[in-house]
């Protein structure tokens, strides 16, 4: 087994280019079958809540990535219940499915990897 790879993302959709580029990096760590798991937290859970449309401010959709994630084996998408909370979202406005943990979890959760990139 390689190294264990956690993705954060934690940016808005309009800030843009950031993300995309995590989500190339870990795709691109997921077909190198490296266990891999992403995490949604602050403003980033608004990345897969339902309704977003970025091209409409110029940036590039990035909802058929999330969706790809399945056919990429990573391992697991979660999100952080509190950051979901706190802007009014439940894990049903989100677009794929993911794995609602608390804060207290986090850091737990970072010790436990290997590779550690926030986006």
């Amino acid at each position: 087994m390689g190294k264990k790879f956690l993705f954060i993302l934690r940016r808005s959709p309009q800030q843009g280019a950031r993300v995309r580029e995590t989500l190339d990096m870990l795709l691109t760590v997921a077909a190198f079958d490296q266990p891999v798991m992403l995490l949604f937290l602050d403003d980033g859970v608004y990345q897969i809540k339902r309704g977003q449309s970025p091209e409409s401010v110029g940036l590039p959709a990035v909802a058929p990535t999330f969706e790809a994630l399945a056919l990429y084996d990573v391992e697991a998408v979660l999100v952080e219940r509190e950051s979901l909370a706190e802007r009014g979202l439940t894990e049903s406005d989100l677009v794929i499915p993911a794995e609602a943990i608390a804060r207290a979890e986090i850091a737990a959760l970072v010790a436990d990897q290997d590779v550690v990139v926030t986006g």
